[in-house]
């Protein structure tokens, strides 16, 4: 055979092992890329406060469902719903702070974890200040939202909310916007019995707000509540939104009989299902491309 049609055919089969592999790594990429996005519509999804609704008490004496949820998971306690959003959650209490990050909270394995308060906090609220955690998530799911309040116009438009626990619902005036660091022990403090310090630890949270609500009146006689989750601006920063439980539960003004605020979360057969459809039709079309080179290089040699 001559010297130099070998050195071709050799070239020309170098050559479509180096563009096979390439096509390879193409098509691994796209299926990596349409798994992650996948996946990541499941955590989004399952994080969504529609899995929970079900279970919402809805009033004083019509809380069959939210027992349920209870029977499920005895850590379950309380409910909480911040009025024009989707924070619409059960909540619970584990034995320490770790339990809950990556546990929901029918007690299930869950990356976005459940709405919980902090272990060290006596239960159903009964401290001076209380401290409750979630996930700060995009697609406005568990606290995602929290950082909105950060914007003054939205910390005015969204006043109220409301918690329920000991079979009962109670109000949520928020007074307060605050951004902290994770570490700040003097901020995450738990059961701060002795008035004097009560009184320093309010004055302390009002002088570091970004917004304060003046027309809502705080003292060391009220139990006030802080919402805390991740900031996406710092590493270590904390985005802590403050409200003071009442007895007088407000009209929620974002309410309508055809909208409950519960976003739907793409899923399979949402947004992460377009693109998992698309990127297999991507593959499949790469895969025809291949062939249709393998046929022509096997006819050329023949």
């Amino acid at each position: 055979m001559n010297t130099k049609v070998v050195v071709k055919r050799s070239v020309c089969v170098v050559n479509f092992l180096i563009n096979l592999c390439v096509l390879i790594a193409i098509i691994l990429l796209i299926a990596f890329g349409s798994y992650s996005i996948w996946d990541s519509g499941q955590v989004f999804s399952a994080a969504s406060s529609a899995n929970y609704a079900t279970y919402r008490p809805t009033a004083e004496g019509e809380a069959d469902s939210f027992a349920d949820l209870q029977l499920i998971n005895s850590d379950v306690f309380g409910w909480l719903t911040i009025f024009g959003t989707n924070i619409d959650y059960p909540v619970v209490q584990g034995q320490d702070n770790i339990r809950y990050v990556n546990t929901d909270a029918k007690g299930g394995h869950a990356l976005s974890g459940a709405i919980f308060l902090d272990a060290r906090s006596s239960p159903n609220f009964t401290d001076f200040s209380s401290i409750v955690y979630g996930h700060h998530m995009e697609n406005n799911v568990m606290f995602g939202e929290i950082g909105l309040f950060s914007d003054r116009d939205y910390f005015d438009a969204h006043e109220h909310g409301m918690l329920y626990f000991e079979g009962k619902e109670h109000g949520l005036d928020f007074f307060a916007f605050v951004n902290a660091d994770a570490y700040d022990t003097d901020i995450f403090r738990a059961r701060i019995t002795e008035q004097e310090e009560q009184q320093a630890y309010l004055e302390m949270l009002l002088d570091m707000a970004v917004h304060v609500r003046s027309d809502v009146s705080v003292t060391t006689n009220d139990r006030i509540v802080l919402f805390a989750t991740c900031t996406s601006n710092a590493t270590n920063g904390r985005d802590i939104l403050i409200g003071k439980i009442t007895d007088d539960i407000q009209n929620d003004p974002f309410w309508t009989e055809t909208s409950n605020f519960i976003v739907e979360i793409p899923g399979i057969d949402g947004l992460s299902g377009q693109w998992v459809r698309i990127s297999v039709g991507i593959i499949v079309f790469i895969l025809i491309v291949l062939a249709i080179i393998l046929i022509c290089i096997k006819r050329k040699k023949g």
